[in-house]
């Protein structure tokens, strides 16, 4: 018996946590036309993106490797509506993507209990909900846990692992060589403001203390500049402090979250105390603006899929049939010991070189043993040295919208997971294309109905635009063809065909060097310390702002503001001919697109 009431919900796809992987998995799920309950135990979206940790979104290394999809369009519109990169007007954006859309219930401050399973399949969870007191009970014909801490994996009895494998049990050189509990830490951020005035620091009495470099960084006799891993300099494009790092050598990672916290915040305040008062550090004139007391986590409990990605797939650059992402940032093995590792030997991490891009396999965001159960993000099926490269969250975006859109096909078919293997890889990989995302080693396969039109370009330009691959490789304008603004593109066919969507990529500047001066802006447009020399981003210039589609002569869809670099535009009527006019861009003086075909 309780006095507290049960709010019940009934969906097809129930998605347990709202960091950038749930997010985006609950929305592409949604498109596709599934009724979606999302639910987070913070009250904001965006997980270690959000305004309450502000981690830096990082992804694939490489110039033209971007990830594209539902993050990039998160991105473009953060960018459009928040020039000056506010924190908390990035999680309105993630807030106001989700509840525009009538297909997903959005449920925040809720954090799940429990979970009613038999013979392996989930069917339902119960959350308790702390601002209204109630618990929320939803049942769900598929399951996703995106909560990266993997908190249906002790509900549930699925399959899970927590540490480091011994180097032997999948022939992988990273790692030790007896297996441990030890994971990455986490870290709680600090952002400061430079203003045009000095502005005195007083720590409070409980704050660590450091007077040196060496008190905190690698003993520079030892292993050389302590800023070769613990850089402290502060600026625009500076270092977001990422080693102020604990609890990776807990054993208990979640359980000791609140105390490492506590040691977080003696070592987050000890280290502006120390630029701030002990030696000349040039941030006289710098104040702490916000101070993180959500730690950010890198790593807790995996799930065990049919496959567990592991060093070996990430060298070989992960050709599977399966493939439904990518990844691209190295295998970056922090330090269990975090800021506590002050030897020769105790680099902050350890960075291990990995191809990018690489690929996913599908069979990696499912439960070997739950039925109805995905899971993506950091808690994906993969070894320790795997997952080191794999946790960084554009990857982790990439990874939501493949089981979001998974889930979608699941839901509509009636199957369950694990049935995607039997023979609907190939629809997967083509809706996530269709949908903007760039798979490696796959080209988007291009409609009939598109190859039948007679167009107003070159022979050559046509190859080039129905090549399948809608980015640059190698060199930039690569796979893209250009016009001026004011030209047209124009589809003819013999008789008039029904038309459904009309898709579009634009060039959405890979380097992004249009859309901020700041280097650490041009990865992703985030911010945290914000210097004078700070300049607010703009919507690249290589986008389209205006154009117009006609059908048979007459206007049917046009906008004079547009900032996304992919659309996709409903035309779902009969028509001859399909006329595109690109009138302006954000400012380049070429209109360059990769793709430009029907759906």
């Amino acid at each position: 018996m309780t006095i507290f009431k049960t709010f019940e919900y009934d969906c097809d796809f129930c998605v347990v946590g709202g960091g950038l992987a749930g997010t985006i998995a609950a929305l592409s799920a949604a498109r596709s036309g599934a009724k979606v309950v999302l639910i987070q135990d913070r009250p904001m979206l965006g997980g270690n993106s959000s305004s309450e940790i502000r981690m830096w979104v990082r992804g694939a290394k490489g110039a033209f490797n971007r990830e594209t999809g539902i993050l990039a369009e998160f991105e473009e519109e953060n960018i459009y509506r928040n020039p000056n990169l506010a924190p908390t007007v990035w999680d309105s954006v993630l807030y106001g993507k989700i509840k525009e859309n009538e297909n997903i219930t959005l449920i925040l401050n809720a954090s799940c209990m429990d979970a009613e399973c038999e013979m392996g399949t989930i069917n339902s969870i119960t959350a308790w909900q702390l601002t209204t007191y109630t618990y929320q009970k939803i049942r769900a014909k598929i399951f996703a846990d995106c909560s990266g801490d993997s908190i249906l994996a002790p509900l549930t009895g699925a399959k899970h692992t927590v540490g480091r494998e011994a180097k032997t049990k999948f022939n992988e050189t990273i790692g030790p060589d007896i297996a441990d509990r030890k994971t990455m830490g986490m870290s709680c951020l600090i952002q400061a403001r430079e203003t045009d005035h000095a502005v005195k620091f007083i720590p409070p009495t409980w704050a660590n203390v450091y007077k040196t470099d060496e008190d905190f960084a690698i003993n520079p006799s030892e292993a050389g500049s302590f800023a070769d891993t613990r850089d402290h300099k502060i600026g625009t494009s500076g270092c977001n402090l990422w080693w102020m790092e604990l609890g990776g050598d807990t054993e208990n990672p979640i359980e000791n979250t609140e105390e490492t916290r506590d040691e977080l915040l003696k070592v987050a305040f000890g280290i502006w105390d120390h630029i701030k008062n002990y030696g000349d550090h040039g941030c006289e004139n710098w104040e702490l603006e916000w101070v993180g007391f959500l730690p950010g986590k890198r790593e807790s409990v995996r799930y065990i899929g049919d496959h567990v990605l592991t060093q070996n797939d990430i060298e070989s650059a992960g050709h599977f049939d399966d493939v439904v992402a990518y990844g691209g940032w190295p295998m970056d093995d922090h330090n269990p010991k975090g800021i506590k590792g002050n030897s020769k030997k105790d680099a902050s991490t350890t960075y291990y070189p990995a191809p990018s891009p690489y690929g996913i396999p599908y069979r990696c965001l499912y439960s070997v043993n739950i039925k109805n159960l995905f899971f993506a993000g950091r808690n994906i099926s993969a070894t320790h040295a795997a997952m080191s490269s794999t946790r960084v969250m554009a990857t982790c975006s990439l990874l939501g919208q493949a089981m979001g859109t998974a889930a979608g096909i699941c839901v509509r078919e009636k199957i369950l997971p694990r049935d995607i293997n039997n023979g609907y890889i190939p629809y997967l990989q083509k809706k996530l294309m269709d949908d903007g995302v760039f798979l490696p080693y796959k080209l988007r396969e291009i409609s009939e109905l598109t190859k039948s039109a007679k167009l107003n370009i070159s022979d050559a330009d046509r190859e080039v635009l129905f090549n399948g691959i809608e980015r640059p490789r190698t060199k930039a304008g690569e796979n893209a063809i250009s016009f001026d603004n004011g030209d047209e593109l124009v589809f003819e066919f013999q008789e008039a065909k029904e038309i459904g969507t009309l898709r579009i990529q634009f060039d959405l500047d890979y380097g992004h060097k249009s859309v901020s001066p700041n280097k650490k802006m041009t990865w992703f447009a985030q911010k945290l310390h914000q210097g004078l020399d700070f300049e607010h981003v703009k919507v690249a210039q290589t986008i389209v702002k205006d154009f117009e589609v006609f059908a048979d002569g007459k206007k049917i869809f046009e906008t004079n503001n547009n900032y996304y670099s992919f659309v996709k535009i409903p035309i779902n009527l009969k028509a001859s001919e399909i006329r595109i006019k690109f009138n302006e861009t954000h400012g380049a003086e070429k209109v360059n697109i990769f793709a430009c075909d029907f759906i």
